[in-house]
């Protein structure tokens, strides 16, 4: 029965993406190239809705097959961003509009519960006031939603690094033996993994701001729920999604300390100034699936040794993104 939450969101994905590709879809909605873009020729950005869809599907298949259900306030906080979402990729709405809706879904989740009450590291935990807990999850689910947005600016990466990650957080639930968050888990994995059968390099559609946006909120709020249902600490989350976490708060931390317009759009993250140094989409792509799925292994590893392996591995961790930081600026010199 767990197969079918995988294969049944997949197949409904791989289904709705098809028809969105094709010019006769009712869902007809192009991503032009802009300041941000890789890409040069118009691509229809109807994706997002695929996943959703797919991913609903698989919720409610967990509700009828195993009689399991996640928190309704996360369903609801998708929802919200979804919508959001899918009317920007349509009509372009103002940031200030947009920042609002996903402070009131981080709201939503956080006064439901998803919040970071304690503060983890390897062999140490502190628990912060309660305001400062609400303020401190509230910020960080914002900050992953659009986190996985600026990020979503290649083909293949944002579906493909989802993938990695989900699948690597269904493992760990599996280890902890929480079924309902590994199921979870798997049915975003099957979802996307539909829709990264047409957008695997060369994309033929996007996932757009109603797929980019979601999935930013899905590990913002999965991962908040592992740490409060003990299932892994919230540095392990972090170190999954690492390739992401990194390279997008270095570049906003470069952009603002050179004095830069950090709302506009660029195209100055790592992984873009690798394409356009020659690397290509798929070269790009396929090292930053073998970088994400090290984070994963990583992750679970971290979860079998003691305190002082845990740290050796965020240290060795933190230094290969530096050597990667490094390296990246002396190819483009």
């Amino acid at each position: 029965m767990i197969s079918m939450l995988v294969v049944v969101p997949f197949l409904l994905s791989v289904c709705l993406t098809r028809i969105f590709i094709s010019p006769a879809s009712p869902l007809r909605v192009m991503d032009h190239p802009n300041a941000r873009s890789l890409h040069s020729i118009p691509r229809p950005r109807a994706g997002g809705v695929a996943i959703l869809v797919a991913f609903f599907v698989g919720m409610g298949l967990l509700a009828l097959l195993l009689e399991s259900t996640i928190s309704p306030f996360i369903l609801l906080s998708v929802l919200i961003i979804a919508a959001i979402s899918f009317l920007d990729d349509c009509y372009a709405l103002g940031a200030g509009l947009r920042f609002f809706i996903h402070f009131c879904a981080a709201a939503l989740l956080v006064m439901s519960g998803f919040e970071l009450v304690i503060l983890e590291l390897p062999g140490f935990s502190w628990q912060w006031p309660e305001f400062i807990a609400l303020l401190v999850s509230s910020f960080f689910i914002v900050w992953l939603i659009n986190l996985y947005n600026f990020m979503d600016g290649m083909d293949g990466f944002a579906a493909g690094m989802a993938i990695v990650g989900f699948s690597c957080f269904a493992l760990l639930g599996w280890q902890a033996q929480h079924y309902a968050f590994m199921s979870a888990n798997l049915i975003v994995v099957g979802a996307v993994a539909g829709f990264l059968w047409f957008n695997f390099p060369p994309a033929k559609i996007f996932m757009g701001d109603t797929g980019s946006s979601t999935l930013g909120l899905l590990v913002a709020a999965y991962s908040l729920w592992a740490s409060v249902e003990r299932v892994f600490p919230i540095w392990v989350a972090l170190l999954v999604f690492s390739p992401f976490i990194v390279d997008a708060s270095a570049t906003l931390t470069r952009r603002l300390l050179n004095g830069e317009r950090v709302w506009e759009a660029h195209r100055s993250h790592f992984y873009q100034r690798l394409v356009q140094l020659g690397w290509g989409h798929k070269k790009t792509v396929l090292y930053a699936y073998l970088l994400m799925s090290l984070c994963g292994l990583s992750s679970w590893f971290a979860m079998q040794v003691d305190i002082v392996f845990q740290w050796v591995i965020i240290v060795i961790w933190i230094a290969i993104y530096c050597v990667i930081m490094v390296g990246v600026t002396r190819l483009e010199r």
